[in-house]
């Protein structure tokens, strides 16, 4: 009973805090257990598909196709496409993180992957497409070619902060999850 409490407490918390706020109200309640649904049903929606497709990825390209344009002879041509990969996906950034794994379990250069999961989480067209709207267009260039060149730097820096034997256990805690 102690393991399950230790590795749930956030349920635990969570469920106490709707005891509370029953006591309060029952209608925050009702309206907590209402968006609880909605979001649920709403991860149903979105994340079965991602992993089928990320399950795809893992099946069907091969492990020299990654090391050949990702990996650590890749280059410009590999960060390139690492930009590419992230700007045009869809879904959550939750998602790219099973994508990022795949990619770092079939050989793909840290830095890469690092780059291709800032890109999905702040560069994505759609974003770029609704901060135009909102801000402006030269206000949303300032923001995105700023974020661009901060993402550049940081993923070819990010590697002079890990040894081998770091990247080597990051790669082998990446083949794990994704068996």
């Amino acid at each position: 009973m102690m393991r399950f409490m230790k590795g749930n407490k956030f349920l635990i918390f969570g469920l106490f805090l709707l005891l509370v706020l029953s006591v309060i109200d029952m209608n925050y309640t009702y309206r907590a257990l209402d968006n609880t649904w909605n979001s649920l049903l709403s991860m149903l929606i979105i994340v079965p598909p991602i992993f089928i497709l990320i399950g795809l990825f893992d099946v069907w390209v091969p492990r020299e196709t990654i090391i050949h344009l990702l990996g650590e002879e890749s280059g410009m041509k590999g960060m390139a496409l690492a930009f590419f990969l992230g700007a045009f996906s869809a879904g959550p950034t939750i998602a790219a993180f099973p994508l990022a794994m795949v990619m770092l379990k079939k050989g793909a250069k840290y830095s890469n992957v690092l780059f291709f999961l800032m890109v999905w989480s702040s560069l994505k067209l759609p974003i770029v497409f609704f901060q135009i709207t909102t801000l402006g267009f030269k206000f949303s260039m300032i923001i995105n070619i700023t974020m661009l060149i901060i993402f550049i730097i940081t993923a070819l820096i990010s590697p002079l902060f890990f040894t081998k034997d770091e990247l080597k256990v990051m790669e082998q805690k990446a083949e794990q999850y994704t068996k």
